[in-house]
């Protein structure tokens, strides 16, 4: 007996992944939803001029929640984007991420973006500003991959994931 309800219990599940397949995975599955932790607020560090890096840098560190509206686990794998202050493109930005995800869940993750100055000229404006205490906006655009086992690995964007102001810290 126990046999029979397993043999039905599978051929019943291949039929509704089977069935699943035509509609795509991004219709069976919804995006993680990013937002700004209220709990940390968003920084940015200037880094002095060096060998390295003639004219100065940044360095920001956002912090996400997300969440994961599925009634199944997967893991955040990647986020591929740009990081714009002041209306300025700063950085791109490419992290494989590996964050596991429980079913209807959430987590907070840091995002580490370094940022050379002389790779973007414009965004001196942007270190004036921060120096003179004068607020940054930033906003961090991508697409995210997520790894969602037998239901495949889908990608989601280019969306708007994070939009706020950043607090320079020395």
């Amino acid at each position: 007996m126990r046999l029979a309800a397993r043999a039905w219990f599978l051929t019943l599940m291949f039929a509704a992944l089977s069935g699943c397949a035509g509609l795509g995975l991004e219709q069976v599955l919804q995006a993680p939803s990013f937002r700004v932790d209220s709990g940390q607020q968003a920084q940015l560090r200037l880094l002095p001029p060096s060998m390295d890096r003639p004219t100065g840098g940044a360095a920001v560190r956002l912090y996400a929640r997300v969440s994961n509206p599925n009634p199944v686990g997967l893991t955040l794998t990647r986020l591929i984007g740009s990081l714009s202050l002041s209306g300025r493109e700063a950085a791109d930005v490419s992290f494989p991420l590996g964050v596991p995800m429980q079913a209807n869940g959430e987590t907070v993750i840091p995002i580490d973006i370094a940022i050379d100055f002389s790779d973007v000229p414009g965004l001196l404006d942007v270190a004036r500003n921060a120096l003179s205490g004068r607020g940054i906006n930033y906003q961090l655009n991508g697409t995210i991959g997520v790894d969602a086992g037998l239901l495949g690995q889908p990608s989601f964007g280019p969306m708007r994931l994070l939009e706020g102001d950043l607090r320079v810290t020395r």
